[in-house]
């Protein structure tokens, strides 16, 4: 079925976005991997391609349009090419509403020229080592110092955790926490007392560096509140149905060529003199996927629409991203079994697919977040 939703300045975007991933991403991705992060070099060079801050005012740098589709290209392309260590959407769509909605303008000046240039890369630190999708169990606290915080706790599992420059961490301002006393407050590279721990060591998306964060005593500046006092809970809510649309766009994207890979290689690849694919077998799973793949494909790209309207709402954001994480997941699955063997290869782009997209049903909200989001809504 054909696409209605992007216009011929979205693919001559999606133009550019190749060339990029071609000149200054794949013929270095590998060494990132090895390393477990990406050179900073490559994001200066998406700052300068204007593939950062698309939403952010022109006055700071940015592109000066809140089109989600510009997101949606980027996170199609960078995932069909198998590279999602540069981790632009988690800039753009899930860190860059923060500052572009809640940052004085005061804080824009300091803060929104550097995310959108690529000298300043961000990271937002939620989950904690006992507290994850449940917020309320976030232990991370600050006190009130008249002129500062001085904030103590720890953070894992943090995207960007070691090359991040400014971390939005969501701490306590009460002392009971919770859906009323939670605030976000901005930590910069080199405040005392802010520590690094590991580099975590994942299974997939090697590439993407992934920290655990430590805070001691860090002062952190009153002129570093994000938001409103006490309004965390609040604000990550509102933010969390374009960071789920976000998660499922680049999640359709990978079934979808998962599928175009495999389709290929069961025409070439032959087992008892004769191709794959001319096994009834072979084809029903083709036919399945295919199948899936597009129905999702039509409800997904609804989602973009309604929301670039302002009409996605958090139930229909938890329903995309629920079933597009958990069909890459059985995309992912059942194409590495059709590739036999070779599948298990990590020179293979379904091996590394297989294992690069298993934190989609994670992050973001657990499938099983979703589904009680949803039933909610419908039973109360």
């Amino acid at each position: 079925m054909k696409r209605q939703i992007f216009a011929p300045e979205h693919e001559a975007f999606r133009a550019t976005v190749r060339s990029f991933l071609a000149r200054e991403v794949l013929p270095y991705y590998e060494q990132w991997e090895k390393d477990g992060v990406v050179s900073r070099d490559a994001w200066r060079a998406a700052g300068k391609q204007g593939l950062l801050g698309f939403a952010v005012p022109e006055e700071y740098g940015g592109g000066g349009t809140p089109d989600f589709r510009y997101s949606a290209v980027l996170a199609e392309e960078f995932t069909r090419a198998g590279a999602p260590g540069l981790a632009l959407g988690l800039h753009n769509d899930i860190i860059g509403p923060y500052l572009t909605s809640l940052a004085t303008d005061e804080q824009k000046r300091r803060w929104l020229p550097g995310f959108c240039d690529g000298s300043l890369i961000t990271a937002i630190a939620m989950t904690e080592p006992g507290a994850g999708s449940d917020l309320q169990g976030i232990r991370t606290h600050a006190e009130d110092h008249g002129g500062h915080w001085v904030l103590n706790g720890s953070k894992t599992f943090i995207s960007n955790g070691i090359l991040a420059d400014l971390v939005i961490v969501v701490a306590k301002t009460t002392p009971e926490g919770g859906a009323h006393g939670l605030s976000l407050l901005v930590v910069e590279r080199g405040m005392d007392g802010f520590e690094r721990g590991r580099n975590l060591d994942k299974i997939g998306q090697k590439a993407q560096d992934t920290a655990e964060l430590f805070f001691r005593d860090v002062r952190v500046p009153k002129e570093n509140l994000l938001g409103d006092l006490d309004g965390a809970f609040v604000h990550l809510m509102t933010n969390l149905a374009q960071e789920r649309l976000s998660i499922a766009v680049s999640a359709i994207a990978a079934a979808e060529h998962l599928l175009e890979i495999t389709t290929e290689y069961v025409k070439e690849r032959e087992a008892f003199g004769r191709p794959l694919a001319t096994k009834q077998h072979i084809r029903f799973e083709i036919a399945e996927m295919a199948t899936e793949c597009a129905v999702t494909r039509t409800f997904l790209d609804r989602c973009i629409a309604d929301h670039d309207n302002g009409e996605l709402d958090a139930v229909h954001a938890s329903m995309a991203k629920w079933w597009a994480t958990e069909l890459q997941k059985r995309v992912a699955d059942r194409c590495l079994q059709l590739h036999g063997g070779y599948g298990y290869m990590s020179e293979f782009p379904v091996a590394r697919a297989f294992t690069d997209g298993r934190i989609q049903t994670i992050y973001g909200g657990t499938t099983e977040i979703m589904k009680e989001i949803i039933g909610r809504s419908l039973l109360g």
